[in-house]
């Protein structure tokens, strides 16, 4: 939190403290103008401020009060074990859950509150036929709990974002706002959010992510060169060959690891006293009119060859300093009048053992992906995943330890296939925390001809055969390639709601407590999501 300091001889600014505490708090309360008490209000849980008329300034659009309300509605749920489709139920410390993500994360908020290092998401792109969502995405466990058939219909059902609804961009802003919101909720203080994104929703990602997780905590915008061919059959014939990864933290000034250094340049052929070194430009980035003192002539005092800069750009060093650097036999001078001197970069200087990390991914493709999922499967189950090798590059920048890392629209699970390749290679005990919508596969599908009849299920199939790679190609590796399975479900507890026609037959059919056919264990599991407990602690 940046703290703010008096000026001399004034006390303490106790207003514009409480501000930044707020500011940390709801970030998304504050834009240019100041603070917006309707949104804070709401914020707070006053839920009047629903019908006070819409936002005056700001992201606006149709429905954001009411999905900022829906993040704040806490879920009726409960998540159900699933013993009997885990791998390693007793040991894992890794999740997989089915259902729909609003609710699911809504009931990690305290069991995993602050403590996520690192979340990424690959949403839907919006492409205007893909996503699905609940028509009354007001009311979203009864419309999940109809669209799994775990009660009536009654006409409720999921629905693809089509371009006939007319409200393409309001209907994708709705899906995604409260489940960033809850998002932000789960992050550690250092943590970290990876979004992938084409150009549909880019513009509109990025302003609602500056207005969740606020533009200080912007770290940048990754550019992922995603196609390894040009697209011969683009109408516009403009081959879009990329996408683009959104990079923000839960508090600025968070920065990611970086790339390690490439040991091979540094060496010491002339035996130098300070150790390993590689030599670098000493050329600066200014012109002769922009900085004038960085334009002069020095020369070889062995061979008294000299050396002026390019008119468009200078000397990396003042004059002085350059002297200095000289002095000290840190420039490397050419055996000829035309070559250009440089520095000695000793490796032993080095501030830190990273360099940054480049904005530009341009050595995997999507076509690694598709191949990732024909050596699994034997066909092509899925379309479109993203390479497990791209996840595990970005991981690389935030993962280390014992750090858990969610995906909430986890799709193939290539993200938990990433973070099993990180730990074989790191030695590091990283978790996962999948979600995935049971969203049923097309029966005209490859997928559906084999027998997976979700997404969900070609996710979990996909964990399975990725452990088994590795076991068969390291057998010694000690890391945990389980995970448990658990299903978003109406609560345990059977709710009072008494039918006033008939008062007594009401009571009777709530003398008992639970759920029909609900057992000891699922009751124990909704009562540590409601105690803040992790669910993958040992139980005896």
């Amino acid at each position: 939190m940046k703290k703010v300091q008096p000026e001399e001889g004034e006390s303490a600014d106790i207003v514009s403290e409480n501000i930044e505490r707020l500011k940390e708090l709801f970030p998304d309360a504050f834009s240019e103008g100041g603070v917006n008490f309707d949104v804070l209000r709401q914020l707070l849980g006053d839920a009047k401020v629903l019908d006070e008329g819409e936002e005056k300034y700001g992201l606006v659009w149709h429905g954001k009060k009411k999905a900022r309300q829906i993040a704040l509605t806490p879920s009726t749920g409960t998540l159900l074990p699933c013993p009997e489709e885990s791998v390693d139920w007793e040991t894992t410390q890794n999740l997989f859950i089915e259902g729909d993500n609003l609710e699911v994360l809504k009931l990690l908020q305290k069991s995993y509150a602050n403590k996520v290092k690192m979340i990424y998401i690959d949403p839907p792109y919006n492409t205007g036929k893909e996503f699905i969502y609940p028509d009354k995405f007001q009311e979203n466990l009864d419309a999940y709990l109809k669209y799994t058939g775990q009660v009536d219909n009654e006409g409720m059902k999921f629905s693809s974002n089509t371009e006939s609804a007319g409200r393409k961009h309001t209907n994708w802003l709705n899906m995604m706002y409260p489940r960033l919101r809850i998002a932000r909720n789960l992050m550690a203080a250092d943590g970290v959010i990876l979004i992938s994104i084409d150009d549909n929703e880019q513009a509109n990602l990025k302003a609602i992510c500056d207005h969740v997780f606020g533009e200080e905590c912007f770290i940048g915008q990754l550019i992922w060169k995603s196609r390894q061919f040009t697209d011969a059959r683009a109408n516009s014939k403009l081959s879009v060959d990329h996408e683009y990864v959104l990079l923000y933290s839960k508090t600025s000034g968070t920065s990611i690891r970086g790339r390690e250094r490439d040991e091979s340049k540094y060496a010491n052929p002339d035996s130098d006293h300070r150790g390993d070194w590689m030599s670098r430009s000493i050329l600066g980035l200014a012109n002769k009119e922009q900085r004038p003192n960085l334009h002069y002539s020095f020369k070889d005092p062995n061979t008294g060859f000299k050396f002026s800069p390019p008119e468009n750009t200078g000397w990396r060093y003042s004059k002085q300093r350059m002297h200095e650097l000289i002095e000290d036999g840190r420039i490397l001078f050419p055996k000829t009048s035309d070559g250009r001197p440089r520095e000695k970069k000793f490796r032993s200087e080095l501030k830190s053992e990273y360099t940054s990390f480049p904005a530009i991914l341009d050595d995997i493709f999507t076509s690694d992906g598709t191949k990732e999922i024909r050596e699994h499967f034997g066909e092509q189950v899925f379309d479109f995943p993203k390479p497990s090798n791209f996840i595990k590059t970005l991981a690389e920048q935030a993962l280390t330890g014992y750090d858990i890392c969610l995906d909430f629209f986890s799709g193939s699970s290539a993200t938990a296939e990433a973070v099993l390749k990180l730990n074989v290679e790191s030695k590091s005990d990283c978790r996962f925390i999948l979600i995935q919508l049971p969203e049923t596969t097309d029966s005209k599908t490859t997928a559906y001809k084999l027998g997976y009849k979700t997404i969900a299920e070609i996710g979990k199939e996909r964990i399975r055969h990725a452990a088994a790679k590795i076991r068969g190609e390291k057998p010694d590796c000690d890391i945990d390639l389980g995970f448990k399975v658990f299903k978003l479900s109406n609560s345990n507890i059977q709710h009072w709601n008494p039918d006033r026609s008939d008062l007594e037959e009401s009571i009777l059919s709530h003398q008992e407590h639970l759920i029909e056919g609900r057992s000891e264990q699922d009751v124990l599991y909704e009562l540590l999501l409601k105690r803040g407990v992790d669910l993958s602690v040992p139980i005896k």
